[in-house]
């Protein structure tokens, strides 16, 4: 059966009341399921850094052992050309095993130059380490006190949410789809989620712009569905929202 346009403006501020009060036990919430999910990524990004700077300190001291072996293997051929020095017949050896002695030297240096470096990095990543797991634990706590607050949140005004979304499931296939749409796309435009507004002090309660008294007039016969011509916002008089609380 066709609705009248009265019984469509009295389905959309219907509609219009339950979520109003949906959302303002969303408001209730507030920021914390936000505060969550921001702390949860800090959380695992910071883990995600610790276990970077625990390989690199791994990667540091594998070096360190490396350059440890190179030392011990260059001494012990330094030790292998000096005794070969001693049983040499021409200048060209003597040279060569020179020669070898120099480099294993350098390489004692390089190594040795290197195990300096790695020991100044480890100091340093060590400190970053120590700051970033104390820094994970905080955020560790803190995530853990707001869970707890949004899970006292969620338990008190979980069943009244179901149970609103529930009465909005049923009251919307009761509305013309074209005026859900555009109350929808209201809805989702509006900053506070108001799509059906009343007249308030002769002006649009959604945008507070003035209504002129002709249209105030028309809104009051509830013959079409007007919106106002500032926020788009449809429009309902205030008896007819008495009408509705009094149904």
């Amino acid at each position: 059966m066709e609705q009248t346009v009265e019984q469509k403006l009295k389905a959309l501020y219907e509609l219009q009341n339950i979520h109003t009060k949906i959302d303002k036990i969303r408001q209730v919430r507030g920021e914390l399921p936000m505060e969550v999910a921001d702390l949860e990524d800090d959380v695992l990004g910071l883990e995600t850094r610790i276990s970077k700077i625990k390989a690199d300190l791994d990667d540091l001291e594998d070096s360190i052992v490396t350059r440890k072996n190179t030392i011990k293997d260059a001494q012990a051929g330094i030790k292998r050309y000096d005794t070969q020095l001693k049983e040499v017949k021409n200048n060209r050896e003597y040279d060569a095993l020179t020669k070898e002695i120099e480099i294993q030297g350098l390489d004692i240096q390089v190594s040795e130059k290197k195990i300096k470096e790695h020991g100044f990095e480890i100091t340093s990543k060590t400190e970053i380490f120590e700051a970033a797991q104390a820094e994970l634990e905080g955020r560790k706590k803190d995530l853990e006190v707001k869970r707890a607050e949004l899970g006292v949140i969620t338990a008190e005004t979980e069943k009244e949410e179901q149970d609103l979304q529930k009465k909005a499931d049923k009251a919307e296939p009761q509305i013309e789809e074209r005026l859900l749409v555009a109350y929808k796309r209201l809805r989702k435009n509006a900053v506070n989620g108001l799509a059906v507004v009343t007249i308030d002090r002769d002006s649009c309660s959604g945008c507070f712009n003035q209504i002129p008294p002709q249209r105030q007039l028309d809104i009051r016969q509830r013959k079409k569905i007007i919106v106002c011509e500032h926020c788009g916002r449809i429009l309902v008089d205030e008896a007819l929202t008495h009408e509705v609380a009094e149904a």
